[in-house]
């Protein structure tokens, strides 16, 4: 069996270390693609799980659209395709990179895994275009890997083969035991001294992020409201790593730059986000990732999305839904600042840390 592994951004990356991990330690031959839709954020992830691709196609390109992005993809990884002739391709999440890695090797009769399979919000503009690509990709996989039992009865309601679908929990969750792990025997970068020295530690930290294209325009200018509302509180500070597309940085920057305790910083890389988490209060995003990590760290989580993908971190208590709705935002914040849950016994529902073991075994038993 021979495996090809394609993703392009950061969180596919984090998600896809584990898989790797476990494929070097079974020594199962396999060999990575990436098409780098996210470059610089994309490098941080490999260099700290030491992934070291054997294709790299660097197709990232300022101000491209997704259909230029997307043919880009499709010709390049014909080639690679054309060159390994995998019996399998790996791909992750909900991506362009994804879907296009996906139905590449489709069109060339090869076996298609998808990690994380099932996701759904059954609007096609909420996540824009995510949810349109995990819909897409769930009609041409060979083998669905869903990290939930919501994810895997999504899949059996839309009619793909139980025999096709497999349970194996989120495998973000194996990535942040092994983060966590890795900053628990003493690893600290110049990123993390340089926040640890800019925050006040006898205040309350809110980490926030926010990427969204659904939230472009009018949601961001009103969820930068609503941090400027809750910074208002003295005992407070929000640490902003701010995105790096224009619709976002731009309003941000304009909006909360002069606040003295809203903190904006680049990007930061994954070891860090993790110290954050840990260190933090209260997270606001919309980050399906982060969704998904908190619940390890027993942190609770404003979703500034009017419907989500991951439903099981609100029923579970970690998570609330906001929208970006500033009313909602700064009464939900204080809610939970006034009163801070106690997850201690409450799980993480996406995941037990054991995903990429189950997912190589199935490969192992299933695509030999």
């Amino acid at each position: 069996m021979r495996i090809l592994l394609c993703f392009g951004t950061r969180p596919e990356a984090i998600k896809m270390a584990p898989v790797i991990h476990e494929l070097q330690k079974q020594k199962i031959k396999f060999e990575v693609c990436v098409t780098a839709q996210h470059r610089e954020m994309l490098d941080q992830v490999l260099k700290f799980f030491e992934i070291i691709p054997e294709y790299d196609l660097n197709i990232m390109q300022p101000g491209q659209s997704l259909n230029s992005l997307s043919s880009v993809i499709l010709g390049d990884i014909d080639k690679v395709l054309e060159e390994v002739k995998p019996d399998l391709v790996l791909v992750q999440g909900d991506t362009t990179t994804a879907f296009i890695a996906a139905l590449a090797a489709f069109n060339r009769n090869i076996k298609i895994g998808h990690i994380e399979a099932g996701l759904r919000t059954y609007n096609k503009q909420a996540p824009f275009p995510e949810e349109a690509n995990r819909q897409l990709l769930s009609r041409i996989a060979d083998f669905h890997f869903a990290p939930t039992e919501k994810a895997k009865r999504n899949l059996l309601n839309e009619a793909v083969l139980e025999a096709d679908v497999f349970l194996t929990s989120n495998t973000i969750v194996d990535a942040l035991e092994y983060g966590k792990d890795v900053i628990k025997s003493g690893f600290e970068n110049k990123e993390i001294k340089t926040i640890k020295n800019n925050l006040s530690p006898e205040k309350k930290l809110i980490l926030v992020t926010g990427h969204r294209r659904e939230n472009f325009g009018e949601g961001v200018e009103e969820f930068c409201d609503a941090l400027l509302e809750i910074a208002k509180k003295e005992d407070v500070e929000l640490l902003f790593p701010v995105h790096l597309n224009p619709q976002v940085k731009n309003v941000v920057y304009e909006r909360l730059s002069a606040q003295p305790n809203i903190i904006l910083t680049e990007p930061v890389d994954y070891p860090t986000m993790l110290w954050l988490m840990e260190e933090c209060d209260l997270i606001i995003t919309d980050s399906g990732g982060i969704q998904e990590e908190a619940p390890s760290f027993k942190k609770p989580v404003l979703v500034t999305r009017d419907v989500s993908e991951r439903m099981e971190g609100v029923e579970a208590g970690f998570c609330v839904l906001t929208g970006t709705c500033r009313s909602k935002i700064v009464d939900e914040a204080a809610r939970f600042l006034n009163n801070p849950p106690d997850f201690y016994q409450t799980k993480n529902p996406y995941g037990d840390g054991r995903a990429a073991e189950r997912i190589v075994e199935i490969l192992k038993k299933n695509a030999g």
